[in-house]
């Protein structure tokens, strides 16, 4: 397997952050917020220094961003960065609903080579490597082969849906399902429990690092509306560009039919 050693960690660290979130959603946590609208909770500061403990003493010469964690602005002159969201869907956290995921990348020149995300709440585990596949509990999984857009069920953020975001794309998808935590929705699509994923919205790094490994891993693409692929620890974490993920026939028709709306 490659990076063996480096997904091993990342899978204890995930498996101890979650068991720390998990203790915080049942037995309940102080939560508050970081700005407006941006939540953060015990439970995220405690699951963040576990896995930077862990990945520290394993990898000392590797750098490190996270969102809990002030980053260090020398990060981008290393090789290797590790890219981490102690808990991403701290909403679905607060708001007891079981779609929140730990999430734990490594990246080597740009490219997420190692992925792990984990939800306490379901006890699942899918992570992937770079060449090796991608897993969920130890079974390999694939995206979805669905190929036309009138029978896929897109994956979309809760509150982009809410917002009616994707108002100008009705009756383009089979089901617009609603699914918390970007992480989750990027692991859901690796093992094609839903065939495609878009975001409307700007993601940091650490949202979806990981879940980039898992998708490209499990067969599919994660890319912006124009086909590219993201080149991870920059300097500014905040990826503006409008994302999808799946089987790379859906993506590029729906990448397609955007470009043709949009003018």
């Amino acid at each position: 397997m490659p990076f063996e050693r480096e997904l091993e960690v990342a899978l204890e660290a995930a498996r101890e952050a979650g068991a720390i979130l998990l203790r915080h959603y049942e037995a309940g946590t102080e939560a508050w917020e970081k700005s407006e609208d941006n939540p953060v909770t015990a439970a995220d500061l405690e699951s963040d220094r576990a896995i930077a403990r862990r990945l520290r003493e394993a990898f000392p010469e590797d750098a490190l961003l996270s969102e809990e964690t002030v980053a260090d602005p020398a990060r981008t002159e290393k090789r290797r960065a590790w890219i981490v969201d102690p808990m991403d869907g701290t909403k679905e956290f607060t708001r007891r609903i079981p779609e929140f995921a730990v999430s734990i990348a490594l990246v080597q020149d740009g490219v997420p080579v190692v992925g792990v995300i984990l939800n306490p709440a379901s006890g699942v585990a899918v992570w992937a490597s770079r060449g090796g596949g991608c897993f969920r509990d130890g079974e390999p999984v694939k995206v979805s082969d669905c190929a036309r857009l009138e029978d896929a069920v897109m994956i979309a953020s809760r509150t982009e849906i809410s917002r009616d975001k994707f108002e100008p794309h009705r009756g383009w998808f089979r089901e617009l399902r609603p699914v918390g935590s970007i992480a989750w929705k990027l692991a859901c699509i690796a093992c094609g429990e839903g065939d495609l994923n878009v975001s409307l919205a700007p993601k940091n790094e650490w949202d979806v690092c990981a879940g980039d490994v898992l998708v490209t891993e499990a067969g599919g693409v994660y890319v912006d509306f124009d086909g590219e692929r993201r080149r991870y620890n920059q300097p500014d974490p905040l990826i503006e560009t409008f994302m999808a993920a799946g089987p790379a026939a859906l993506v590029g028709a729906f990448c397609a039919l955007e470009r043709e709306r949009t003018g």
